[in-house]
């Protein structure tokens, strides 16, 4: 069985906003917002890896892309042969 990413950020940002609407609500309802503190702190938890696994792929690709501007650099570095006739 092979691990799906993709599935897994699915579900984690769905269970997040469930988790703040129900959070909002029963602050709302309850008026005490003390009281619904650890259904905020659910809703983050489910939040703080997609924001940490986005981080990590800016970081990848700006890698990524310096690493492509420099092979660009060395290819342009590299003297062509010359189509003139030399005297």
């Amino acid at each position: 069985m092979k691990f799906d990413k993709s599935l897994m950020r699915t579900v984690l940002f769905a269970v997040g906003v469930v988790a703040l609407v129900i959070g909002i609500y029963q602050t709302i309802y309850y008026n005490d917002l003390g009281r619904n503190y650890w259904i905020f702190m659910v809703s983050m938890l489910c939040w703080m890896p997609l924001l940490y696994w986005r981080q990590q792929e800016r970081v990848a690709a700006k890698i990524a892309e310096q690493e492509a501007k420099l092979a660009r650099q060395n290819r342009a570095k590299t003297p062509a042969k010359s189509t003139k006739k030399r005297r």
